[in-house]
């Protein structure tokens, strides 16, 4: 007797190779000890949030005796918060945002599936240029669309234009944008959005129907060398803004997220209706009360970037030292090397033999590459030193 699907059987079957990598470290630290593994596999966020998050925690706990302290709210979340994260996403996004156009989600996860059962048809396809986060094939896939990745360049990881343009079709319902970039760190130009959104419109015109640009951010304040972050709302009118607070408030086990969409979308109202509902029916029902209550406390608070920036100047010396290619990141935590053999698996494996963990690239659509993650302590990273240039050595024999 069957028990799952045939196509729940293949996502087990290939289950991440995030988590694989993640629970590989479990047992090689059973083995050698926590000293001795150098876990680089898992964008899990190690700093404490910052102090502004206990005090908002104690100020919510002293009134957690009082009736519906952490009862139900309208289904797109706290009014107040709304408001709050309405104003905020306005100066990010250089257009005005109404608060009517903000929903709290359960994450980013929660929210990217929130818009794709609203905009979805079966059938639809949505681009994304690769390397990209590996989730989002499953999350297109879960509400009957397809994921077409699309190559960017070779090393720089800058958008491929031409590629781009060349992937539309007339079931194309939305491109996903990610800057700065999970797993590569880059930060696509203005120059490079302002050309692809004429590309999307001539798109639109084209085959007669809406394409939504969806801007997954969470990593927006990782932003290490201040270069421009444009705005979504700014360039792409039929635009989503989704986010999190897991990395910027290190809250990733709190689920905390949202929705804006472009006040520049025309019958938005619709739209947001429309999130709001499936906010509701696909289960997530509403973020997080204790969440977002500490978030309208907490809105301009965040972790002390400077922390990350001295590990990813850490990152960068040790595979400088062990002669690996890397294109410097500009955000995000991580770095996204070139493999020292065309089969990146090959590296992973052998860095495993050095008890550094590390995800390879092909599990990102970036064969080739490999992941490190840098949201670790920096003794972690300067630990891995040695054990990086003989994993290196080892493959040049």
């Amino acid at each position: 007797m069957q028990l799952i699907t045939d196509e729940i059987k293949g996502y087990v079957a290939n289950s991440s190779m995030i988590r694989r990598m993640f629970e590989a470290g479990i047992e090689l630290r059973k083995k050698y000890g926590a000293d001795k593994v150098y876990d680089f596999s898992l964008g899990n966020p190690d700093l404490p949030p910052p102090p502004e998050v206990k005090q908002a925690l104690e100020t919510i706990a002293a009134r957690a005796d009082r009736p519906f302290a952490l009862g139900y709210m309208p289904n797109a979340g706290y009014p107040a918060l709304r408001e709050k994260l309405a104003v905020h996403l306005s100066k990010e996004q250089n257009v005005t945002v109404p608060a009517s156009h903000v929903i709290m989600t359960c994450g980013a996860a929660g929210g990217i599936n929130v818009f794709f059962r609203a905009v979805l048809e079966a059938g639809d396809e949505v681009i994304c240029p690769a390397p990209y986060f590996v989730e989002y094939g499953f999350y297109a896939g879960n509400h009957r669309g397809r994921l077409i990745p699309v190559p960017s360049k070779d090393f720089t990881f800058e958008l491929d234009l031409d590629a781009l343009e060349k992937a539309f079709t007339a079931k194309t319902r939305a491109v996903i944008l990610n800057t700065p970039n999970n797993p590569t760190g880059q930060i696509y130009t203005r120059a490079e959005l302002t050309r692809f959104a004429e590309i999307i419109a001539a798109m639109e015109k084209k085959y007669n129907r809406t394409i939504y640009v969806v801007s997954d951010e969470p990593y927006r304040f990782l932003n290490f060398d201040n270069v421009e972050l444009p705005g979504t709302f700014e360039l792409f009118p039929h635009s989503v803004v989704i986010g999190s607070y897991s990395k910027n408030l290190s809250l990733a086990g709190e689920r905390l997220g949202y929705i804006a969409v472009s006040p520049k979308i025309e019958g938005g109202d619709e739209l947001v209706a429309a999130l709001t509902i499936c906010n509701r029916i696909l289960g997530f029902v509403n973020a997080p009360a204790l969440a977002q209550q500490i978030l309208e406390v907490c809105m301009e608070a965040q972790v002390d970037l400077e922390i990350y920036r001295a590990r990813r100047t850490a990152m960068a010396k040790i595979l400088t030292d062990a002669g690996v290619e890397f294109n410097m990141p500009r955000g995000a935590f991580y770095f996204f090397p070139k493999s020292p053999v065309a089969d990146d698996r090959q590296f992973v494996d052998a860095l495993l033999k050095e008890c550094i963990l590390a995800v390879p690239g092909c599990g990102f659509g970036g064969p080739g590459y490999v992941r490190l993650a840098f949201c670790v302590d920096a003794k972690v990273i300067e630990g891995a030193a040695e054990g990086m240039k003989r994993a290196v050595a080892s493959l040049k024999k």
